[in-house]
C-alpha cells in the first residue's frame, strides 16, 4: 500500500521540532524510499505459491530417487543374491 507525504511540511515540522535542515531531510528521504521496499499480502502470496511449487519439484525428484535406488538394490540382489 503506497502512501505519500508533504515532504516540505514534514520537513519543517522535523525542523520545528529541533532537527537541523539535513538531518531533516534525511529523514523524510528514508520514509519516502521505504514503501518502496514493503511487500505486500500479493507479495507473499506470490512468494507462499512459488515455493509450494518448488516444494513439490523437490518431492518428486526425491520420489524418483528413491524408486531408483530401489530399482538398484532389487537388481543387485538378483544378481549377486
Amino acid at each position: 500500500m503506497a502512501y505519500t507525504i508533504d515532504t516540505h511540511a514534514t520537513i519543517r515540522e522535523l525542523e520545528t521540532a529541533g532537527i537541523e535542515h539535513a538531518h531533516a531531510e534525511a529523514i523524510v528521504t528514508a520514509i519516502s524510499r521505504a514503501d518502496s521496499n514493503l511487500a505486500t499480502k500479493a507479495d507473499l502470496a506470490a512468494l507462499e505459491a512459488n515455493f509450494k511449487a518448488a516444494l513439490e519439484s523437490v518431492k518428486i525428484s526425491i520420489l524418483i530417487a528413491l524408486i531408483a535406488v530401489a530399482g538398484v538394490l532389487f537388481t543387485a540382489i538378483k544378481l549377486f543374491g
